[in-house]
């Protein structure tokens, strides 16, 4: 046991707070990880939840006393498995033969030992349960909130106000796909070599960049329920690309997040004001992210392929170069997004492209590029899709029509520091002569 009075003593911190600090480590760097191997067998994700929940809530009420356990993990596991017992056997008694089976597995799995066994003996399913969140029977919109639920344990209410859905529809939300996963017996592993794991394996990876998504859209940490969003999900992203570290879609993945959360600290100025990318100081970039993220990038490609993530994040690398020669490699970009236009058929993609030639081979034919996509109806409440048109009409001297473009920017943009950034540019536009 860990002393926790010598431990509050030095931190300044009362013995409950600094078992609370203690259990919040353990949920951190374990909550997934039990809840994995509490459910593998029955695949019934709530009922894992709720028996970690009661043993997080002794160890609350035990540690202050005690002290914490020496391997906290295997201590909060064996009370979670002594819960989920119980309340087996109470469905038992209730429910019959079915929930037999369900104890009788739930039995097998118990660990030999007490609450100070090795946390090392504890099997690390998580990716299994990443990919049983992902599944073709779940519903692609609930992937990303149900990963960070079940893997990293965040609360219903926080997930609904980072996707901006209503609480109790998130909740109702995450609720059917747990059922889904028990009622549709979905495994627990990961899929064989072969289509089938690139098939999944793109919707975890899309599931947590997702995620990322998210927590990126509150660069200044402002919002209290997101503000460690994008950290979490790199956090997923570091534990897929760990346990998968011969995909190289994982690693690019990891890459292409690393990159971008190298210039949070860039993308508002002293004042909070928007910086577009090209604006911002290579200075305020972490370059230590963004050398872990190309080392990450070179190891995906030593590895054959190039997938999504990997042509993203090579155009993020060619970025980022400007940090080291004063400028961007344009003529790259576009090579980099005209290949993922052909992999993927992306207009998100077809418009950064279209951007790109703009860069290198002036502004007409970027909106010539423009305008080849523009009959996407995808693209039509997409925010930078009128943001790009509006600068390249501006341009080549379509003022009016710029002007428009602007006004249609301006009311898609949730962010007030980029509708900020995009009203200043087209009062300049309204103002020039």
């Amino acid at each position: 046991m860990v002393d926790l009075r010598a431990v509050a003593a030095a931190s300044g911190d009362s013995i409950a707070d600094a078992a609370r600090h203690a259990a919040e480590a353990a949920a951190r760097a374990s909550y997934g990880k039990l809840v994995a191997f509490l459910a593998a067998r029955t695949r019934d994700v709530a009922g894992a939840e709720d028996a970690l929940a009661e043993a997080f809530a002794a160890a609350l009420a035990e540690w202050p006393e005690r002290g914490v356990p020496r391997t906290p993990e295997a201590w909060l596991l064996t009370v979670a498995r002594r819960r989920r017992v119980d309340a087996l056997r109470q469905q038992r008694l209730q429910e019959g033969a079915a929930e037999r089976f369900a104890l009788l597995a739930e039995l097998a799995d118990l660990p030999e030992g007490s609450e100070e066994g090795s946390d090392a003996a504890i099997p690390d399913r998580r990716l299994g349960l990443l990919f049983a969140c992902a599944h073709p029977a779940i519903d692609a919109g609930v992937r990303a909130p149900l990963m960070l639920q079940v893997v990293l344990g965040f609360d219903a209410a926080t997930i609904a106000s980072a996707f901006l859905v209503a609480p109790a529809a998130m909740g109702q939300r995450l609720s059917r796909a747990k059922a889904r996963i028990r009622q549709a017996g979905i495994a627990f592993a990961v899929p064989g070599r072969g289509e089938d794991l690139r098939e999944r394996l793109a919707a975890v990876l899309d599931a947590v960049y997702a995620a990322y998504a998210e927590g990126w859209s509150d660069p200044q940490g402002g919002d209290a329920t997101r503000r460690n969003l994008a950290e979490e999900a790199l956090w997923l992203g570091r534990l897929v690309a760990a346990l998968l570290p011969a995909e190289g879609e994982a690693l690019g993945l990891l890459s292409l997040m690393l990159h971008a959360h190298a210039r949070r600290h860039a993308r508002r100025d002293s004042e909070g004001n928007y910086v577009p990318l090209a604006a911002q100081d290579p200075a305020r970039w972490d370059t230590a992210m963004i050398d872990e993220a190309d080392a990450l990038l070179l190891r995906a490609n030593a590895l054959g392929g190039s997938g999504r993530y990997q042509l993203e994040a090579a155009v993020q690398t060619a970025h980022a170069a400007r940090r080291l020669h004063g400028r961007t490699d344009w003529r790259a970009i576009e090579q980099l997004y005209d290949a993922l236009v052909a992999l993927t058929g992306s207009p998100v993609a077809a418009l950064n492209h279209a951007v790109a030639v703009a860069e290198v081979r002036g502004p007409a034919a970027g909106l010539a590029a423009l305008g080849a996509i523009g009959e996407d109806q995808r693209l039509a409440t997409y925010q930078p899709w009128w943001a790009a048109k509006a600068e390249l009409l501006s341009r080549c001297g379509h003022r009016a029509q710029a002007l428009a473009a602007y006004e249609q920017a301006i009311g898609l943009e949730r962010d007030p520091a980029v509708r900020r950034f995009l009203q200043q540019r087209a009062a300049r536009l309204a103002a020039a002569t």
